[in-house]
């Protein structure tokens, strides 16, 4: 059974630190190109980073780079993103996806997601 489940949202002051965490069930974690989105009310996914089968490349969005880092352990099955300096337009609810391929920035391009975690910034 394929399954992502994301945890580590919540509710933090602009400028804090949040940590989310996805444990991955795929026959072969590794095997598979990593990314997060998210989406906030009323608006389309989003985009903020992906990481390859290795962890060696990755890629973020414009809004996020600086400031998040996506990372990967194969040995656990799980991908992490350390949000750093939160800004209250980061407010989103924020999901785990994978592909088995390169990776991608079009949502729709992604397998297997997750339910989703709430991420809330404060001003």
């Amino acid at each position: 059974q394929v399954q992502l489940v994301e945890s580590g949202g919540g509710l933090v002051q602009a400028g804090g630190s949040l940590r989310l965490s996805c444990a991955a069930s795929l026959p072969s974690f590794s095997s598979y190109s990593m990314a997060w989105f998210r989406q906030a009310p009323g608006k389309e996914y989003d985009f903020v980073a992906d990481i390859s089968w290795t962890g060696i490349n990755t890629h973020y969005a414009d809004s996020v780079k600086g400031r998040f880092t996506i990372s990967r352990d194969n040995p656990k099955s799980t991908l992490y993103l350390e949000m750093n300096r939160l800004k209250p337009e980061d407010t989103a609810v924020y999901y785990c996806a994978a592909r088995g391929g390169v990776t991608e920035t079009e949502h729709t391009k992604y397998e297997y997601w997750g339910q989703g975690t709430q991420v809330t910034v404060s001003s």
